[in-house]
């Protein structure tokens, strides 16, 4: 049986004529996916924000701080896996509203660590839900609009990390210096709230709501029958499976390689191997980076609709691969100024194809199953960015560390010579 998502004749017309096409509950699943997913990012980059305050009150390493980057990004890997077959399972909006609660709670946990282990197991449990987010936001945004414009929706989504992610910076510039790292960590928590809104007004695709009644299953049960994990390594999906996957393994440890160190570059003192800023000044760099970043997830999304997926794809991998070297290696502030929004644009921008993509290569059955394994066991083998980024930092210095992310992203981009341009597929 073959289901597609709702779409009209007419072509999307003027810069937000697509916003036109999605039905009223294609609008509010965008605008949840889309509010979880920055508040995901408030609450995960808190910790990129804080780390130099954080490093000097706990006495850790780089490599300590590094690890517990990566303890992060292995317990988000797990909540993709768990929260993607959660979605397929229990409902879209399920699983959304349960990341949120996961990483609400144990964001203010980290507020009250004392040692690095306690850290880490908070840190931990916050990505879990973060992966969780993300998995079953992608799903339900990818279902709820036309393929036409399938793209520039989830670019829409993603560009809200860029949001949360700013967000996150001007309240870190606010409470760290007036209350201390640990103030900003119970900030954290309000995302919370958001669940409320969700629970009273979001539903679940009709996508997956007919895929559910198809399925035999009875709406006293609650939920559908399992999707089949299998079916993402069976035949001709294997080599697609393991494309996909390796090429966001690439693309995320350039991403985190870059994100989860630059705050510190920016903050730490010169003998630190750092440019010495003050927080204020830090923290308003890290804005104008977002501002890139958040043009970057929306204008892919509209090139991607229009051009296809591969192309420009591969583009803004290969111009992260250069720019993010060269910001490693400046240490003017004005120069970081006009560079970093750009390193943020390529740097970051192509997350908005990845939902697209693996939504247009997987059936309903198994879609937040798979969108979730690919992401997330790509942030697996990304999850050595941190500890690997800030090792080199400690005994080769930022310049060379940031080439190492830098030659992830051009590996990422090599890897899309085995997946195919999906631009235009509808939903199965």
């Amino acid at each position: 049986m073959t289901t597609t998502v709702v779409d009209e004749s007419a072509p999307a017309v003027g810069l937000f004529g697509w916003w036109k096409e999605g039905t009223l509950e294609g609008r509010r699943a965008l605008i949840a996916a889309s509010l979880g997913w920055a508040l995901d990012a408030f609450d995960v980059m808190l910790f990129s924000l804080t780390l130099a305050s954080v490093i000097a009150d706990l006495g850790l390493t780089k490599a300590q701080a590094g690890a517990l980057g990566s303890i992060t990004l292995l317990g988000g890997a797990a909540g993709g896996l768990l929260f993607g077959h959660v979605a397929d399972r229990y409902g879209r909006t399920r699983a959304l509203m349960a990341s949120v609660l996961i990483y609400s709670a144990f964001t203010a946990a980290c507020g009250f660590s004392q040692t690095l282990w306690q850290f880490a197991v908070f840190r931990a449990l916050l990505g879990l839900g973060m992966g969780g987010e993300w998995a079953s936001g992608a799903a339900l945004v990818s279902e709820t609009w036309p393929s036409r414009v399938r793209g520039r929706a989830l670019g829409f989504m993603q560009g809200s990390w860029a949001i949360g992610f700013a967000a996150a910076a001007i309240v870190v510039s606010i409470v760290l210096p007036r209350f201390g790292w640990r103030a900003v960590f119970f900030v954290g928590v309000l995302p919370a709230l958001f669940t409320v809104w969700v629970q009273r007004n979001v539903k679940e695709p009709e996508v997956w709501l007919s895929r559910r009644a198809a399925s035999g299953d009875t709406a006293a049960t609650g939920h559908a029958r399992p999707a089949r994990f299998a079916d993402m390594f069976r035949g001709r999906m294997l080599p697609l499976t393991a494309a996909v996957t390796f090429m966001n393994a690439c693309a995320l440890f350039g991403w985190w390689g870059l994100n989860g160190w630059v705050p510190a570059y920016l903050s730490l003192p010169r003998a630190q191997g750092g440019i010495g800023l003050d927080t204020t000044v830090m923290s308003w760099l890290i804005v104008a980076m977002q501002v890139g970043m958040w043009f970057g997830y929306i204008t892919f999304g509209y090139i991607t609709d229009r051009v296809g997926r591969k192309r420009v794809y591969i583009a803004y991998l290969v111009m992260a691969s250069i720019l993010l070297p060269l910001y490693g290696a400046t240490r003017q502030p004005l120069v970081l100024l006009l560079l970093g929004p750009l390193v943020a644009f390529f740097g970051t921008g192509f997350f908005s194809g990845f939902g697209a993509v693996t939504a247009e290569i997987y059936p309903t059955s198994i879609r937040a199953t798979a969108q979730g394994f690919t992401y997330n066991i790509g942030r697996v083998a990304s999850a050595a960015a941190p500890f690997t980024v800030g090792s080199v930092a400690t005994t080769r210095g930022f310049s060379v560390a940031f080439l190492v992310a830098g030659a992830a992203y051009l590996l990422g981009a090599l890897s899309w010579v085995a997946i195919p341009e999906t631009k235009g597929r509808e939903l199965t």
